[in-house]
């Protein structure tokens, strides 16, 4: 059983910076690849970040625009989510995710554990 743990959610203004974590502290972290999904207010979920199994491919949503970066430490069982240059449209609720594939997936169906979630705010 696979349990996601995110954190590094918070206030901030336009311009600004975040780092989210997402910890899966039972250490199976490395038989799966991982994605990043969020959901703002009034919106469906959408698609942020993947990253295949060993971390060698990752792939990212346009709307990224090369703001975000998405990395992990197997040895930490962590994945991470940089968010830079941050606009209030990226306000949203960020949840990580879990396949148990070596390769990576877009679609949230095709993810088979998820995290707990964690918000992101941008103010103006």
């Amino acid at each position: 059983q696979v349990q996601l743990i995110e954190s590094g959610g918070g206030a901030v203004q336009a311009g600004g910076s975040l780092r989210l974590s997402c910890a899966d502290p039972g250490r199976t972290f490395s038989s799966y690849s991982m994605g990043w999904f969020r959901q703002g207010p009034g919106t469906t979920g959408e698609f942020v970040a993947a990253s295949s199994q060993s971390g060698g491919r990752t792939v990212y949503a346009d709307f990224v625009k090369g703001r975000f970066t998405m990395s992990r430490d197997n040895a930490k069982s962590t994945v991470y989510l940089q968010l830079n240059s941050l606009t209030p449209e990226d306000t949203a609720v960020y949840y990580c995710a879990a396949a148990l594939t070596s390769s990576y997936y877009t679609r949230p169906e095709r993810y088979n554990y998820w995290g707990q979630g964690t918000q992101v705010t941008v103010s103006s």
